[in-house]
Parts: C-alpha cells; structure tokens; sequence
C-alpha cells in the first residue's frame, strides 16, 4: 500500500492552525492527487468545469481524454460509471485536464475549431465505435444527418443505431456529434439537451 507524504510544513501549519479552510484543503487534495500519480496508483482523473452549455465533467486516463459529460448527467452518476468500467482509483486532479479543458475554453470563445488531444476510446465499442470515429471527421461549422453518418459506415439502412451511438458517445463536443441532425433539418436529441445542442450549432454558424 503506497503512502502519501503530507508533512509539508504549509499544510501541518494551516491544520494546527485549526478547522482547515478551503485553501489548506485544496492544497492537501492536489498533493493527494500528485502522490497517488508518482505512486501509479491514479487511473482516473477527473475535473469539472463551467461552460455555455452548463458545467462539465471531464475525465482522462494515461492514454488521454476518456469522457466529457454534461452536469445534467450528474456528477455522481458519472463517476460512478467510470469506477465500475474503467477503475475505482478515480481523483479530482484538475492540473492533469489542464490542456482539456484550456482546448475546451478556445472552442467556446471561437478561437478553437479542431482539437488536438489524446482520446481514449474504450468506453464505445462495436458499431457505435465506427460511428464515433466517422464522427470526428466532420468539420466544425458543418452538419451531416444520421442517413448520412450511417452512409458513410457502409451501412446505410442503420439509422436508429447512428442515433444510438451518437447519444451515447462517450466525448461530446470533441467528438462533434451535435453537428448531426435529421434529414428534415430538425437538431434531434443530444446527450446535453436540445437546449445545449443548438448552443453548439449556433456558436458555429456564427464563426
């Protein structure tokens, strides 16, 4: 069982001191996140951030970003998810989203049209794995339908399951699936919400 050297003078100063404040326990929660990285033993790392389109939960392996999830998927929920499908060694570690997360705020501000980041794909599989790597060849701006996406996998007739796999992607907004809709030019469902959907396409149009 690795241990966590916690005896900076700051921190034991700011406990002796009395009921911690926030400070302190930041400042104790990122050498908990530090350590248990040092340590190997932090699978997942996890921040929250706020954005147009409410706050979000960003969480990345070693191998790079593996979910970005909208609050109202709930925080929770999410993570527990990700305990019970990736590891349960699971922290708060903003600085280890940093790059993620400044990507994100480009995006929003316009200043950002494509990402460049590590994905880590292992939350989708199968069918909905090809829709969501056929997904990140849409460029921002632009707009496919489901027929289209289902089209472009060779399977033409799986329309309902292009739906499927875009609601469930696992990395909304850096993998665009908001810039699918039906062929009738309504925006359909979005893991987000409608509401955060036409945020998305709006922002786009307007670049």
């Amino acid at each position: 069982m690795p241990s966590f050297d916690l005896s900076e003078a700051g921190l034991l100063a700011g406990m002796a001191a009395g009921e911690p404040d926030a400070a302190v326990l930041a400042r104790l929660h990122s050498r908990l996140a530090a350590d248990a990285g040092s340590a190997g033993v932090l699978d997942l790392a996890y921040t929250v951030m706020d954005s147009p389109v409410g706050r979000l939960i960003l969480a990345a392996t070693d191998a790079g970003l593996v979910r970005v999830a909208f609050e109202c998927e709930g925080v929770d929920e999410v993570l527990q998810v990700l305990s019970d499908r990736i590891s349960p060694r699971i922290l708060e570690a903003p600085e280890r989203l940093a790059v993620p997360v400044a990507q994100l705020q480009e995006y929003f501000d316009g200043a950002r049209h494509s990402f460049d980041l590590d994905l880590d794909l292992r939350l989708t599989s199968g069918y909905r794995r090809t829709v969501v790597q056929v997904l990140q060849g849409i460029g921002y701006g632009h707009t496919v339908t489901y027929a289209g996406i289902a089209a472009l996998t060779g399977n033409p007739g799986a329309v309902r399951a292009v739906g499927t796999a875009c609601g469930r992607n696992p990395l909304p907004l850096v993998i665009p699936c908001h810039r699918v809709l039906r062929s009738d030019g309504t925006t359909g469902g979005y893991r987000g919400g409608p509401a955060a959907k036409k945020i998305l396409l709006d922002l786009e149009a307007a670049a």
